[in-house]
């Protein structure tokens, strides 16, 4: 008969085996490597423009600050009904599952059994509970079994999982950034395309006018064969740009549809009617190197993943260690299942279980080493995701800052040529100049302003650009 231990033995054992348990194999993680130390700390970026931007940091969800209901309308579907956001949220989803599972081989595994026996054998009548007849036997027990996690596997897994998990919660964020400016880029092209498609119209409009008028000087022996073809191959010329722009209108109808998760025409009667570009804000806020570098959802990925590949060497260092399984079983036994129950037909065992793969040749070293090299991928792809994101956000600046000045250059062109129509036309009331005049430098006068509306079209998605280059538009998952 077994003693049983006294408090002070029992006591010493618990907390031998609690110290040999805080023992965790494997690096811990000291956090992401240093890059571009100098150009993360920076005050500002290299390629900011001097003007139309502050320094002042940018607000998530950047699409508001444009004043437009409809574009916040399709961002806001976009976000909730997209396709590839259901399929990111199903794989935050797993990974969150797959931690709780990691976090569940820490515990006790347990089950309960049960089992009623008949068989007949010549040499075991005797054992019947019916003298003669087959042998009966009845059992229902518990059993648990419960592997200490001495050397910090376990705990490695549990923490590669987490930081795993950690690395999907970012990818969805990426995913909504992308598709955030995917909605507005289509948005500005859809509302160029209808301004340049209204504005060819009205120039094809002149140009008719100008042929008519030249075919009936032609017609009084006052304007030469030569100049009814030129003005006719310019007539057609622009016809010609007119159904290429209405193909690119339904085609951008379509895009936006898509991206909101419905079918292609579901937005048409919501979005033909011709309504401006967006308005930009006077200064646009960028923030520093260092919040860009914390809030982009691709960094803080990559940044996770490193962790993640840091913990499996631990996972798998532990495989050198011996393991430690407590096993343990109580239940009942008896030939009849009214004694089942019984006092006498109780019974138990406890046992620890040591398991120690002494001879792998090589397989634990090998797994080890994978792991570590796993490691210094996911560091050197950190490295690059930082520097590709530096690069990105000064060549979206950049690109920014010179698209204004090009577009303030378009903006003065246009108001010479809406002076040189408005003089045009006194003249043309005055009796000075003819009606050709008048319409050429109208035709001019649109000209310019389809230049303007495709810069700021092009201003706009590069303001877009600039945004998620920054990492704006994602969305804190619950």
């Amino acid at each position: 008969m077994f003693s049983r231990p006294s408090a002070p033995l029992f006591l010493t054992l618990l907390a031998s085996v609690c110290a040999i348990s805080a023992c965790t194999v494997g690096p811990d993680y000291a956090g992401a490597p240093q890059v571009a130390p100098d150009a993360a700390r920076a005050a500002n970026f290299v390629r900011a423009p001097a003007v139309g931007v502050v320094s002042t940091r940018a607000p998530n969800q950047w699409w508001l600050a444009l004043n437009d209901p409809q574009l916040n309308t399709l961002i806001d579907a976009a976000l909730a009904h997209n396709p590839d956001i259901h399929a990111a949220q199903a794989r935050l989803r797993e990974s969150r599952a797959q931690l709780q599972n990691q976090k569940a081989n820490g515990m006790p595994k347990g089950s309960v059994d049960a089992a009623a026996l008949r068989m007949r054998q010549p040499n075991v009548s005797a054992l019947s509970s019916s003298g003669g007849g087959p042998l009966q036997l009845y059992t229902a027990g518990f059993d648990a079994t419960w592997e200490i996690d001495l050397f910090g596997g376990t705990r490695r897994a549990v923490e590669a999982a987490t930081a795993e998990a950690d690395a999907v919660d970012a990818d969805l964020a990426d995913t909504q950034v992308s598709l955030a400016a995917e909605v507005a880029q289509a948005y500005v092209d859809l509302r160029d395309e209808q301004q340049r498609l209204t504005l060819a119209q009205r120039s094809a409009e002149i140009e008719q006018r100008m042929l008519t008028l030249t075919q009936q000087r032609r017609a009084h022996g006052t304007a030469a064969d030569v100049d009814v073809e030129r003005l006719t191959t310019q007539v057609e010329n622009t016809r010609a740009t007119l159904t290429p722009l209405d193909e690119q209108v339904e085609a951008s109808l379509d895009q936006l549809a898509v991206l909101t998760g419905q079918a292609p025409g579901a937005l048409d009667q919501e979005l033909s009617a011709l309504r401006p570009i967006p308005a930009l804000p006077a200064s646009v806020p960028v923030g520093d190197p260092a919040s860009m570098l914390q809030q982009r959802p691709d960094i803080r990925a990559a940044e996770r993943r490193l962790a993640s590949s840091n913990a499996q060497i631990g996972e798998h260092k532990a495989d050198f260690f011996p393991k430690v399984t407590l096993f343990g079983d109580i239940g009942y036994t008896a030939a009849n299942p009214g004694h089942l129950l019984r006092k006498s037909n109780f019974s138990w065992i406890g046992a620890p279980y040591l398991q120690w793969n002494v001879l792998d040749f090589g397989r634990t070293l090998s797994s080890v080493h994978s792991a570590e090299a796993s490691r210094d991928e996911a560091d050197a792809k950190y490295a690059h995701t930082v520097l590709a994101a530096l690069q990105d956000a000064n060549t979206s600046l950049s690109r920014y800052g010179h698209q204004r000045e090009h577009l303030a250059t378009l903006q003065q062109v246009q108001a010479s040529a809406d002076r040189s129509a408005t003089l045009m036309r006194q003249r043309y009331t005055a009796g000075a100049s003819s009606l050709i005049d008048l319409l050429d430098t109208q035709r001019t006068q649109f000209s310019a302003q389809q230049n303007v509306v495709a810069g700021q079209a092009e201003l706009l998605k590069d303001f877009v650009s600039l945004q998620k280059s920054l990492g704006l538009g994602w969305r804190v998952q619950g």
